[in-house]
């Protein structure tokens, strides 16, 4: 991480540990928004682009929720994207040669933290995508996900004009606690099975999870979508985790009760999703097991799995 705009030491996947071993995440730093002033420019085309730019990692869920909104709402046009590799370096995220990759020479930077100092050469804390930049005065906008998704949503609206909405007013506080439902159980529920550091944490974790997922199963024998009848940002958030299940939580994280596949109703959702463009796309088998399976902490030797073999699963390797 950085310490006042140096970087210390190697990458490390626990951020943060407490008394008992559970593994604490990192708050974003970064909070801001893209002014009206600049959206109503473009809309007006007193002004070519909007002048930001999204960098992600496809083996991240944080950042792939970003990607599947930005195609949802018909954003790619008006912001441009930089990948990095899926496997984090030393100096954390990095561009490279990896497929699907931006090439290090198509940036005038190499490391992921490089971009946070030049926006604040006393930054301290970790370098995380996503990351919505100013391209125009050199500065990060944003780096919650959370927020990148309900600005593009909302504040972009003017320039996309989708009739999707992620965030109806009339659905607002259904969403929010399905929501809070699934994230510390669920989305960083894995994160705290898979990066603890004692038993009792571990199994505390584990036991959240598939809490969560037997709720969602039988949720989804009645509902197609998160909340109401339509997609919302509780399906990207809650598709980002399903997809990396079985390919990496279930063995790398040990949360190995039962995959995904094993869920009748979670599956079909899950395979509803993904034959909606946006989801289907922005979804790298090859770059999430690349980079889950290099964390060194959980797999010294680096062996990343042939499997699993699922219909879903091969499909999606296909479009890699």
């Amino acid at each position: 991480m950085l310490v006042n705009g140096i970087w210390q030491s190697k990458w490390d996947p626990v951020q943060k540990k407490d008394a008992e071993g559970r593994f604490v995440r990192q708050s974003s730093a970064f909070r801001d928004s893209v002014s009206a002033e600049r959206v109503n420019a473009v809309v007006s085309q007193q002004k070519q682009a909007l002048g930001v730019k999204l960098y992600v990692a496809y083996i991240c869920p944080w950042a792939t929720r970003t990607l599947i909104a930005r195609s949802l709402l018909g954003l790619e046009e008006y912001i441009p994207i930089s990948v990095v590799e899926p496997v984090l370096s030393d100096y954390g995220w990095k561009f490279g040669d990896f497929p699907g990759s931006t090439a290090t020479d198509h940036e005038s930077f190499e490391y992921m933290h490089q971009l946070y100092t030049r926006s604040d050469a006393e930054y301290t804390g970790r370098a995380t995508v996503p990351v919505l930049w100013d391209v125009e005065q050199e500065l990060i906008l944003n780096n919650e996900s959370e927020d990148i998704v309900r600005l593009f949503n909302r504040d972009l609206r003017p320039l996309h004009r989708s009739e999707v909405d992620l965030l109806p007013v009339t659905l607002e506080q259904q969403i929010i606690s399905f929501n809070e439902r699934i994230y510390e159980s669920l989305n960083n529920g894995v994160y705290k099975a898979g990066f603890a550091s004692s038993q009792g944490a571990y199994e505390e974790a584990y036991a959240e999870v598939f809490r969560t997922l037997d709720w969602l199963e039988a949720h989804f024998a009645e509902q197609r979508f998160a909340v109401g009848e339509q997609l919302t940002e509780s399906d990207i958030r809650l598709f980002v985790t399903l997809v990396r299940f079985d390919p990496a939580y279930f063995s790398l994280f040990k949360t190995n009760r039962q995959r995904i596949s094993d869920y009748s109703n979670i599956s079909a959702y899950l395979e509803r999703l993904l034959q909606i463009s946006a989801f289907a796309k922005n979804t790298r088998v090859d770059h999430i097991k690349a980079g889950y399976y290099s964390i060194q902490a959980l797999n010294p030797n680096g062996i990343v799995p042939a499997g699993p073999e699922l219909d879903w699963y091969s499909y999606l390797e296909e479009l890699s």
